[in-house]
């Protein structure tokens, strides 16, 4: 007998918690159906500003609608997300509704390596090879490549080229400039990076009148270290200017001319 008694306040026991989550759970989903989104909050994952929070908040207008007064379990956080993601600088977007009813969105923007510009055109470059125009909001502090670059996509372009050829010399391009930052000494000392008419990479210094016909991009640190072996072992036996072009395209020479 104390056994069946203790089974069924037991059981009564679990049938009434039952009872109240049932209870509560439809609480909170009428409540849920009655929330309305209240606000936009924006923040970004890097201190690049090539999108504001004005630019958010007129993405989601021009292309969402109107978010503000629709019930949140209505807001479609997925299509958020991919109108955010459209955009050329923002690398990736994630939205969500807090209790509080105001919907959040957090924005990672791409992190450019390289800018390139030319007679018409200029776009960054990421790590990746991601190609997206300029922004005018912001402009990023990287190495600039002028002149004839042999990339040819329309204005407004976003995304990695079409062409092999023309992956292989961004991606070797990034190589070498990922190289002269990691240098500590080229980043700073490389005032201008140029495609001269041959596809020749033509690199000058900030101090000195030599320019310095690198070639194409790859092999890069071999270069760099044949460009050091003209400033240790050439330079001291001249006078200042006495050079003004060393070639250090070929494998194993330094070609200097005057």
């Amino acid at each position: 007998m104390k056994k069946f008694v203790k089974y069924a306040v037991a059981l009564a026991a679990a049938a009434l918690l039952a009872f109240l989550m049932i209870l509560i759970w439809k609480g909170n989903s009428r409540d849920h159906s009655l929330r309305t989104c209240e606000g936009l909050s924006v923040e970004f994952g890097e201190e690049h500003n090539f999108v504001t929070r004005d630019d958010i908040k007129a993405y989601l207008d021009e292309e969402y609608g109107a978010y503000i007064g629709q019930r949140v379990d209505s807001v479609d956080l997925h299509k958020v997300e991919a109108i955010l993601d459209r955009r050329s600088a923002v690398l990736k977007s994630e939205a969500w509704i807090t209790p509080d009813n105001i919907m959040h969105v957090k924005i990672s923007q791409r992190e450019p390596v390289v800018r390139f510009q030319t007679a018409t055109d200029g776009f960054y470059a990421d790590e990746k090879g991601f190609l997206f125009p300029l922004q005018e909001n912001f402009t990023s502090l990287v190495p600039i490549v002028d002149g004839n670059v042999p990339i040819q996509e329309k204005n407004g372009f976003k995304g990695q080229p079409d062409k092999p050829e023309e992956r292989l010399w961004l991606s070797q391009v990034i190589e070498m400039v990922n190289y002269m930052e990691k240098s500590g000494i080229w980043a700073d000392n490389i005032s201008q990076i140029t495609v001269d008419g041959k596809g020749d990479l033509v690199l000058i210094p900030r101090e000195g009148s030599e320019k310095f016909i690198f070639g194409s991009p790859d092999q890069a640190q071999d270069k760099f270290r044949r460009i050091e072996e003209y400033y240790r072992s050439i330079a001291p036996l001249k006078e200042k200017g006495y050079y003004t072009s060393v070639n250090v395209k070929y494998a194993r020479q330094v070609i200097c001319r005057r």
